[in-house]
């Protein structure tokens, strides 16, 4: 009786004993599924987030890669590097600014223009607006310094005139003549906001941060332009100076980070009246994945995707409630092993979903490589064809200066035959009056006579010498030429036509004055000027013609320069809108096809030079030939030759 008395008490505290160990597995049973069933949602959920990043990060790239080729557009457009070299040519500005305002109109940028190589904006699509980007400076903007550094650049920022954020494309444009020298930066400035509205469907948080930390893109308008950290007082005031974000106040996105998984992958919880927070403590957690876009932007951007726990939890709460049921109910054991099959099976069939979705994705993605390089391959044919173009160009513009050559030595010709058969009628003469002389044996008079007729003779070859070194095909390589040099030949072969004329020719400048380029087609240019004076002056009793050499100053440092005026009538307005277009003349149609100084400006130009023509304030007509002066380096080894 007393052992059985005993036992009894200890019955109670055995069902006491098993049920905590019930409870206590129950528990234990209910938290390890709770934490299998966390980290299998994590996982997924990170599967999904990598996946929505490969498409957003897609969706940036093609949004940025449409507009990728329109700096190079313009910087090729050969109005735009004409504006540049020339900024005072008012109505060479207009055609920039409408040619930039349909082109931005077209490919839907929020604005394109053009900055000189000091920071000056010259052209603007937006000139018609009342704060147009005319006139501004840019030169302290980050994306100019470092198109000018590495030639092109891509930038995020906001605009400080209009307030407007977008991304910035630029390009320079490099200067032929200036071999090497950069006249400027071609800008498009590309609004994403089109994209964000795309996002904005996704419930899940997206967002793009810059090289700051700067949530520069998100699918939530209030936290546009907070950082993901606080600045120091150093970037603050680095970014003040450069007004990279118009001084917007850049204040710290309120969350905290819980829990760092791995590199770019952490759980996040947004405190309470954070600003896109939701009511509740556990709606306010996120698991939080990051990654660069270094690969395909030139900014080193960073793109977060931000997937709510709360999902998570409330499955994986689930999951362990119905496992703590299991081990207390064995019945609901079977249940419990039917339910997971069924969702092992749902994961399968959406991991199967999935592979079929990167493998339609793989083949895009190869048939989009395989259209780039077919595109490539002909862009690449078509930057030969119009390499072979420019080729042929340079040929027939050669030709043709020749055959201008040979049109005026046509004109020349009769004046030549005029003033060669003076020379051969007196050798004529003389040639008979010292058979005379030696028959009646006068021979010092026959001697004198013998050397008369040699000197008509070098008078003669002199004459010819000039139309031979006129009419000689030029190799078109620069050297150092003495404009007075040049300018003698030049007036020799005209020397007939100025006589015949009674034609004064006033000379000044610096005797050795001395400019880098093609001695003979610059005589060209200069034979074609001095006629035109002449012509401009046909019918005056004491016709003048002025020449000067001088070194260019102002606006052209580094050019000389030679001045050609005459006293004639002077330019009209119609002739000086016109003047170097081809086909244009003032002259009769028998006298000239208007092609002598749309020629001679294309000569000028291809030596790194130009041609202007203006009145003179006293009267006449005055043409400014600027040319290139010698280089230091070139001037150096003349001197040591």
């Amino acid at each position: 009786m007393s052992a059985l008395s005993a036992a009894r008490p200890l019955r109670p505290l055995f069902l006491l004993l098993l049920v905590c160990l019930w409870l206590l597995l129950s528990a234990l049973g209910g938290w390890g599924v709770y934490w299998l069933a966390q980290r299998a949602g994590i996982a997924d959920l990170r599967a999904s987030g990598e996946h929505r990043m490969d498409l957003y990060a897609a969706s940036l790239e093609r949004e940025v890669d449409k507009y990728a080729f329109l700096p190079a557009i313009v910087a090729l457009d050969e109005d735009v590097r004409a504006m540049l070299n020339r900024p005072e040519d008012a109505g060479l500005q207009q055609r920039v600014n409408q040619y930039l305002e349909q082109l931005s109109e077209r490919a839907g940028t929020l604005s394109v223009y053009v900055v000189d190589s000091r920071g000056k904006v010259k052209a603007a699509s937006n000139w018609r607006r009342a704060d147009s980007f005319l006139g501004e400076d840019l030169s302290f903007r980050p994306y100019y310094r470092e198109a000018l550094r590495v030639g092109s650049g891509r930038y995020f920022g906001i605009g400080t005139t209009r307030g407007e954020p977008g991304y910035y494309l630029t390009s320079t444009l490099g200067s032929v003549h200036d071999r090497g020298g950069v006249l400027g930066v071609a800008v498009v400035k590309v609004g994403l906001e089109q994209l964000e509205q795309s996002w904005a469907a996704v419930e899940s948080p997206v967002l793009v941060s810059d090289e700051n930390g700067v949530l520069i893109l998100s699918n939530r308008p209030e936290w546009k332009f907070t950082t993901l950290q606080p600045l120091d007082e150093a970037t603050r005031q680095q970014l003040e100076n450069s007004q990279k974000y118009n001084r917007r106040a850049l204040q710290p996105l309120d969350w905290q980070v819980l829990r760092e998984l791995d590199a770019g992958t952490a759980l996040v919880r947004f405190r309470p009246g954070a600003a896109g927070a939701s009511p509740g403590a556990s709606a306010n957690l996120f698991l939080s994945q990051s990654r660069p876009l270094h690969s395909f932007l030139a900014t080193p951007w960073r793109m977060t995707v931000l997937s709510p726990l709360r999902p998570v939890n409330q499955l994986a709460l689930s999951r362990a409630g119905v496992a703590t049921a299991a081990m207390a109910l064995a019945l609901l054991l079977v249940a419990l092993l039917h339910q997971r099959r069924r969702h092992l099976r749902e994961q399968l069939a959406a991991r199967e979903a999935l592979q079929a979705a990167h493998d339609a994705l793989e083949r895009k993605v190869a048939q989009r490589t395989a259209d780039l390089s077919a595109a490539n391959q002909a862009l690449q044919q078509e930057v030969a064809e119009r390499v072979q173009a420019e080729a042929t160009l340079r040929a027939k513009q050669d030709e043709l200066v020749q055959a201008g050559k040979l049109a005026v030595i046509g004109r020349l010709s009769t004046e030549m035959a005029h003033e060669l058969n003076q020379p051969l009628a007196a050798l004529r003469t003389l040639a008979g009056n010292s058979q005379r002389f030696l028959e009646r044996g006068e021979l010092a008079v026959a001697q004198g006579n013998l050397q008369r007729m040699a000197d008509l003779a070098d008078r003669m070859g002199r004459i010819t010498a000039r139309l031979r070194n006129f009419a000689r095909k030029s190799e078109g390589r620069p050297a150092s030429v003495v404009l007075n040099d040049v300018l003698d030949n030049a007036l020799s072969v005209l020397e007939a036509r100025i006589d015949r004329a009674g034609a004064v020719i006033a000379r000044k400048g610096e005797p050795r004055l001395a400019a880098w380029c093609d001695a003979n087609r610059v005589e060209q240019v200069l034979v074609n000027l001095l006629g035109n004076a002449l012509d401009a002056m046909r019918g005056q009793a004491a016709p003048c013609v002025e020449l000067e050499c001088r070194q260019a100053a102002g606006q052209e440092p580094g050019q000389v320069q030679i001045l050609v005026r005459d006293h004639g009538p002077g330019l009209s307005a119609e002739a000086q809108e016109h003047l170097f277009e081809p086909f244009f003349t003032t002259k009769p149609e028998d006298q000239g096809l208007g092609l002598g100084l749309a020629l001679s400006a294309d000569i000028v130009q291809a030596c790194g030079g130009s041609l202007k023509g203006a009145n003179h304030p006293d009267g006449g007509a005055v043409f400014t030939l600027s040319l290139p002066a010698v280089p230091p380096a070139a001037l150096a080894d003349t001197r040591a030759g």
